[in-house]
């Protein structure tokens, strides 16, 4: 079976309020998806990164809440 699809996609705005590493964004039409995880230790890490706590010395920029 063969499929031949014509389309016209204008998007104006998008908006993705969450990713993770398994996700998946698709916009029009795909023949095949194929999954594809990959993780890299570039930095030569041997334990899992600490914690944050309540003393966080790292300063955070706010992002606005949309209404």
């Amino acid at each position: 079976m063969s499929w031949t699809i014509h389309q016209t996609i204008t998007i104006h705005q998008i908006r993705v309020d969450n990713v993770s590493n398994s996700s998946v964004l698709q916009v029009g039409s795909a023949g095949s998806i194929r999954s594809l995880s990959q993780l890299y230790n570039t930095g030569g890490f041997t334990g899992p990164a600490p914690q944050l706590g309540e003393d966080n010395p790292l300063s955070f920029v706010p992002l606005p809440n949309p209404t």
